[in-house]
């Protein structure tokens, strides 16, 4: 099994963090992970993606084309990213800010209402993990116990206090996870 996901929204998302839990997790899981950020000088604000291998087999490259999985966070990388999707394959993206929806009929599309849910939580920081629980109710590639390993390895310590809380934020995001073409 491989997985190749982008990630890919405003910087401040959670983008990179997002892909750095999904890839400890992966490690943690016993799996080889590729993750490759890119981001532009702004940081916050800019336009930030990142590529994560997970597979069980040696990765030979992480660079890519195309994906098997894209998690989109913004309008930005939905005109970039969704024809990079392989057909066949997964395009999870938060509605918000997104004016053009995908129109693909080739691949399964789903929503994750993540900023809503984060504001209703009281904290925007949950959003990324709303979006990685809707994404793992669709292709769980990483079990739960891993991810909140990662989320371990990847936290300061001194918000380990808030591990609880991600990991409802990731049960959540599965709960609401809206199919909007499956194949």
């Amino acid at each position: 099994m491989t997985e190749e996901i982008i990630i890919a929204g405003f910087g401040g998302q959670g983008v990179l963090s997002m892909g750095k839990i999904l890839a400890y997790s992966g490690v943690m899981q016993n799996k080889e992970v590729s993750w490759m950020p890119s981001y532009g000088p702004e940081m916050r604000g800019g336009t930030s993606n990142v590529t994560v291998i997970l597979s069980d087999e040696r990765i030979s490259s992480p660079t890519l084309n195309a994906y098997d999985t894209a998690i989109i966070l913004n309008q930005q990388s939905m005109d970039k990213f969704e024809s990079s999707v392989k057909p066949g394959g997964v395009l999870v993206y938060d509605p918000n800010g997104i004016t053009h929806h995908p129109t693909r009929k080739d691949i399964n599309i789903y929503q994750v209402p993540a900023t809503e849910k984060a504001s209703e939580m009281g904290n925007m920081k949950f959003f990324n993990m709303i979006i990685l629980g809707g994404f793992l109710k669709v292709k769980p590639v990483v079990k739960e116990e891993f991810i909140k390993k990662g989320l371990e390895k990847s936290l300061p310590v001194r918000h380990h206090g808030l591990i609880p809380d991600n990991l409802k934020a990731v049960t959540l995001g599965s709960e609401i996870l809206k199919p909007i073409n499956t194949l």
